[in-house]
């Protein structure tokens, strides 16, 4: 019945068939646009600006760039991004007087420019309608900077010294995401660690420690650039021990803080040992195992370089699966300082994949300290302690060519002897300059004095005695070489 009677409205009353249907179609639409308006008015209030125009306005040269500054406003941070080495923008306000950032301080506005954008913080704005007049890009509009935030996913709980880790983040304006892909030229987004100054850690007393610039340009971990997602790439190369992350915003105007839970930095788990050549393998072994209580050994892949003493270097990998310490040999052909460096691949016992910058590793192979030969006068070499044969007729030989205990106190005595009777002579002839000198001067002989003293007759006296000695001591050498 009902489907007869709208045929019957179709054919009978055409126009106002596609009357009705029109008014159907649009009540629809007004509804949504009076849901919409009190959405949109709730939008403006809740932003302290509003964009003038629609698209086709805005992109009219004379009309471009207009917004509105509502009337609570008590200070507003604005950012414009204008095409690469322009001059800033100048701003007009409500009342048609414009602010150039020559002028800027003179104003009170603080201002900020480079080479791609300008950042304008006003205080206590004159509410209405704004201009900003310069080469701002065409698909960029005025932002407000109200309370920027990095978003960076936790850190693992379980870390070492000298882990490479990457870690990624976003940023929010007003808990809002920031889609303008410029503005990562208007902040820094930095991680710092600042130690407890706990004493039972390594850390105590350590300086603060910038680990990590996040990027978002595509380089080193970053895999896409300009894509909203910012990459911290760490070398936690600091001491062991207890700190407190602590991830920074800084723009021009302003930096926020945001501080994260407590982190325990390990100690490195990779542990070295060398076994030196015994002289017979031919090369040393290198021993590199872990901590096993936190890295799961059968994971461990090593990347290693060694630098030989003369300065040549051979890279290396140990890629095997076992649970066994990994061994890598050393070609031992010569002596001197070796530095081995490693990079470590490997997993934590709680499942996460970590790379790890070992620190350098040395070990020095001393040569073979090797006496010269003492000799003699003739250059012949003399026989050392050390080697002397143990041989009973060896060293009877020996005792028989040693000169005899008695002939060297002879000798001594000879020359005693000698130097006495030197010192004594030497002694008189000084004496008997002296005294004839007084004779002379006194006109007295010195005659009576060497008579007196008999020098002449005591020396050959003592001279007989030595040679009767030196007779006896030849007689008795003779005779012990008799044979019996």
């Amino acid at each position: 019945m009902r489907s007869y009677h709208i045929q019957h409205v179709l054919l009978v009353y055409p126009k106002h068939f596609y009357m009705c249907l029109l008014l159907l179609t649009l009540v629809p639409l007004m509804g949504n646009a009076q849901s919409a308006e009190p959405s949109q008015s709730s939008s403006n209030k809740s932003s302290p600006i509003s964009a003038l125009g629609d698209n086709y306005q805005n992109s009219i040269e004379l009309l471009r760039n207009r917004f509105r500054v509502d009337h609570h406003v008590n200070e507003i941070t604005l950012v414009f991004f204008r095409e690469y080495g322009s001059t800033p923008v100048v701003l007009v306000k409500p009342d048609g007087s414009k602010i150039f950032q020559s002028q800027a301080e003179d104003q009170n506005v603080e201002w900020h420019d480079t080479a791609t954008y300008d950042m304008i913080k006003l205080s206590n704005p004159v509410p209405g309608p704004w201009q900003a007049v310069g080469q701002v890009l065409p698909d960029s509009r005025v932002m407000i900077l109200s309370e920027v935030k990095l978003h960076a996913e936790p850190l693992p709980e379980l870390l070492f010294s000298g882990e490479i880790l990457k870690l990624t983040a976003r940023l929010t304006n007003g808990d809002e995401p920031i889609k303008y892909k410029e503005f990562r030229d208007a902040v820094d987004l930095t991680i710092e660690l600042l130690s407890t100054n706990n004493p039972n850690y390594d850390n105590f007393g350590a300086d603060d420690q910038l680990i990590a610039t996040f990027q978002d340009n595509g380089m080193g971990m970053d895999e896409t650039p300009m894509d909203g997602v910012f990459t911290g790439q760490f070398n936690l190369m600091i001491p062991a021990g207890e700190w407190q992350p602590v991830f920074r915003v800084v723009t021009p105007m302003y930096s926020r803080e945001q501080t994260h839970p407590l982190i325990v930095l390990h100690r490195n788990p990779v542990k070295l040992e060398m076994e030196l050549d015994d002289g017979q393998r031919g090369y040393h072994n290198l021993l590199v195992d872990v901590e096993r209580e936190l890295v799961d050994i059968n994971s461990l892949l090593v990347d290693g370089r060694v630098r030989y003493p003369n300065g040549d270097i051979q890279n290396f990998s140990l890629t095997e699966t076992t649970s066994d310490t990994r061994r890598y040999k050393i070609v031992a052909f010569e002596d001197g300082l070796f530095r081995v460096k490693l990079t470590v691949y490997g997993t934590t016992v709680d499942g996460r994949d970590f790379i790890l910058d070992v620190p350098e590793y040395n070990f020095e192979v001393e040569p073979e300290i090797v006496e010269p030969p003492i000799v003699g006068v003739d250059g012949e070499p003399l026989l050392q302690p050390a080697a002397i044969d143990s041989n009973p007729l060896s060293m009877q030989q020996a005792v028989e060519h040693s000169p005899p205990a008695q002939e060297e106190n002879v000798l001594l005595t000879v020359l005693l002897v000698n130097g006495a009777i030197l010192l004594f002579g030497g002694g008189a002839l000084v004496f008997v300059v002296m005294k004839r000198r007084q004779v002379n001067a006194s006109g007295k002989s010195a005659e009576g004095w060497l008579t007196k003293f008999n020098f002449e007759e005591k020396l050959a006296a003592t001279k007989q005695k030595i040679a009767a000695a030196l007779n006896k001591k030849t007689k008795e050498k003779g005779d012990d070489k008799k044979p019996d």
